[in-house]
């Protein structure tokens, strides 16, 4: 795992301003215990079996779990004074660098847990945040990520750190009086302010991007889902986009957006959009507001599910949860439940509505099975009625031939000697209206071709 190494005195040294024993934080280690108390109700073993993968994708190596209930945390080592001890015990026994735990610690029993147990404490948010970390890829996603951790760390300077309230001071470096502490926060500040200017570029560009695609009047299909669901299978399936796949949580954090044609004849952008998880951080969902608009935005949203999951209605709950965070909780959506071959009675099928309207396919992106039902729901709910025509266009048409080719199937394509073309396509009727409403010329034109 990665983390800000902060080195105050040595290893069980005093610290020379408040007398307090403090360590000095390991730049490594990855040994690690992992601490999940049931709060108020019993933690569920999904939850449990999540927490220990969440471990593994940041690099711990998990050596020891430690499991206990509680009504109500306790506010100063959030799991009491005998858990706390039996903890420090583990760590000594099993040579850990790390605790790691299954909640949100407030910065002062982070502290106080540091300071017994002489390990690094990590809470659930920063967890989820070092696996982001490591996961980012474009220049976008590493600045949301910065970002997220910076917000996270802000909270920490405040009684987290015990070098951090110290003087600054010594031969050559006395100033004005400005303490570590004070310091640190400044450069935070400063730090956060840059990106999010940068970041704010950044969703200039991307609402760009989205007013051209709205011109180019495509329907938008953002796939969302809880982590590990299949979103980036099912999107390489469906689009050939090479995008990495794994089974691992958070394989991908990156959006991607590629074209798909549909049998119908219609054509669709799709958006491979970050997975959620169960208590995902707010800092999360504040940094990546600009990269979850590609699903606001959307048209349709592709719930992808993981069929085989135990606590399946619960991983929807939460993706639910952090699409109405993010005002996604109006738009039109359709279930995929995926990894059907992981079941033993499930086949590929088409559920629907009242209205005869696709609901929910089920399917296997690993497989294939149920892509081609998939693909034909995506067509119902997206072009609605299709028109087939047959066209011929003269040499001047070019600007309309190029219309086709971007959002009608085309049939056929053949010169004609004396100049121009005879195209087959078929198109939404709903695209074709809404091209002919914006353009008298263009739709006597095509009634001239056309008879």
């Amino acid at each position: 795992m990665k983390a800000t190494t902060h080195v105050s005195a040595g290893h069980g040294t005093p610290a020379p301003s408040g007398g307090s024993l403090v360590f000095e934080r390991p730049k490594l280690g990855e040994r690690a215990v992992l601490v999940h108390l049931d709060i108020g109700s019993t933690v569920l073993p999904d939850e449990r079996e999540e927490f220990a993968l969440l471990a593994t994708a940041a690099g711990a190596e998990v050596v020891g779990t430690l499991g206990g209930s509680r009504a109500v945390p306790d506010p100063r080592l959030f799991v009491g004074t005998g858990k706390a001890e039996e903890l420090k015990s583990m760590v000594a026994a099993l040579d850990a660098d790390l605790a790691i735990f299954n909640h949100p610690l407030s910065p002062a029993q982070e502290r106080n847990l540091e300071r017994l147990l002489q390990c690094r404490v990590v809470d659930r948010s920063g967890l989820i945040l070092d696996i982001f970390a490591q996961r980012a890829r474009s220049f976008e996603g590493k600045l949301q990520v910065e970002l997220a951790q910076l917000k996270h760390l802000s909270t920490r300077l405040v009684r987290g750190w015990t070098h951090l309230e110290r003087q600054k001071g010594g031969i050559g470096l006395r100033g004005p009086g400005e303490t570590q502490l004070e310091t640190d926060r400044r450069l935070l500040s400063k730090r956060v302010d840059t990106l999010d200017r940068r970041l704010e570029r950044i969703e200039v560009q991307r609402a760009q991007g989205r007013k051209a695609r709205a011109r180019a009047e495509l329907p938008v299909i953002s796939l969302v889902g809880y982590t590990n669901a299949g979103k980036s299978t099912l999107f390489n399936q469906l689009t050939a986009a090479g995008v990495f796949e794994a089974d691992q949580l958070f394989a991908t954090l990156d959006p991607t957006l590629r074209r798909l044609a549909l049998p119908s004849g219609g054509r669709v952008l799709v958006a491979d959009t970050v997975g959620f998880v169960s208590h995902l951080p707010h800092e999360l969902v504040a940094a990546f507001r600009s990269t979850l608009e590609e699903a606001r935005n959307a048209n349709l949203l592709l719930h992808v599910v993981d069929a085989a999951a135990i606590q399946r209605a619960r991983q929807i709950d939460d993706v639910e949860h952090v699409l109405a965070d993010i005002g996604c909780d109006e738009l039109p959506r359709l279930e995929v439940f995926n990894k059907i071959d992981l079941l033993d009675d499930a086949l590929p099928r088409t559920e629907r509505d009242a209205n005869g309207m696709p609901t929910r396919v089920w399917l296997s992106a690993r497989t294939g099975a149920g892509i081609e039902a998939l693909l034909m729901a995506l067509g119902e709910l997206t072009g609605g009625s299709q028109t087939r025509k047959r066209f011929r266009l003269e040499p001047g048409d070019g600007k309309l031939r190029a219309w086709l080719f971007e959002h009608a199937r085309v049939l056929s394509d053949q010169p004609v000697e004396t100049g121009g073309w005879t195209i087959e396509f078929v198109v939404g009727s709903a695209q074709l209206d809404r091209l002919l409403a914006t353009d008298d010329a263009l739709r006597r034109r095509l009634h001239a071709l056309s008879r």
